[in-house]
């Protein structure tokens, strides 16, 4: 004698569930057959009348079924994430970022801070504490517009006295035969400015100044000596012939400066 066959039954708010949610992995997880979870979701919602109204408890379960379903696939992009910045090893030290790749990353770095601490999210960006702060400072920018950048940012840049100092150094004819990078040193040495050779040339390339480039010895003629009639001046030129047996011979020819002919030889 065969023996009968239980159906199962099951409760009406795993079924809402999965219908709302639209999830049959909800009910599989917990023994359900796939074919019947699908059957639930193809199927209507069947009106159902209980002793207590649980609907908001239904809702708040369909509400953690989806935000645990898209934790998943965050989870798995994030994954996909970190492999591939394993792979590039991008170093943002030696790394030129645009402004506005620079003013995203700096908008996502604000947004996440909070939840998983400035430290952290310095970690894996690959971005130091010193140059977070600088693109800051450079984001907020300054009200002057005669600087490039706000001198608050940078309390050891040059005021505009020891500018101007150094402006006068470079134009002074004085000091022409000094090379640039000699020039900063000497300004230690006197107390004038104290700045590196490469901040020197730094002003000089931005500010467009020239050094003054006198010749000291006069410039030398491009024009010969020119007669103004014939025998009025006369050159002798020497050429030197060697001969087959090793023997020098040296030849002598007067010649006329207004006409370039041979007199003798």
């Amino acid at each position: 004698m065969k023996s009968k066959r239980i159906q199962k039954s099951y409760d009406h708010r795993l079924v809402q569930l999965v219908q709302q949610s639209g999830d049959a992995t909800l009910a599989t997880r917990l023994g359900v057959p796939r074919s019947t979870a699908k059957g639930w979701i193809r199927r209507a919602p069947r009106p159902i009348v209980a002793a207590v109204d649980d609907a908001a408890t239904a809702e708040l379960r369909a509400r953690i079924a989806r935000l645990e379903k898209r934790n998943e696939i965050l989870r798995a992009v994030l994954r996909n994430l970190f492999a591939l910045l394993r792979i590039l090893k991008p170093d943002l030290t030696r790394l030129r970022v645009p402004a506005p790749e620079k003013a995203r990353l700096l908008r996502s770095i604000h947004r996440t801070q909070s939840v998983l601490g400035l430290r952290r999210v310095l970690a894996i960006v690959g971005l130091s504490a010193s140059r977070l702060r600088a693109w800051r400072q450079a984001e907020r920018g300054c009200l002057l517009d005669d600087q490039p950048s706000c001198p608050a940012s940078s309390p050891t840049r040059l005021t505009p006295d020891e500018v101007s100092a150094v402006r006068d150094m470079v134009a002074s004819p004085d000091l022409r035969h000094v090379p640039t990078g000699r020039l900063a040193l000497l300004a230690q040495r006197l107390g004038t400015v104290f700045a590196s050779p490469t901040t020197w040339y730094r002003l000089i390339r931005e500010r467009g100044w020239r050094r003054p480039r006198l010749r000291v010895h006069p410039e030398q003629p491009r024009v010969g000596i020119r007669a103004d009639k014939p025998n009025e001046l006369w050159h002798i030129d020497t050429t030197l012939i060697r001969l087959l047996d090793h023997t020098r011979l040296y030849l002598h020819a007067g010649i006329d400066n207004f006409s370039r002919g041979v007199l003798a030889w």
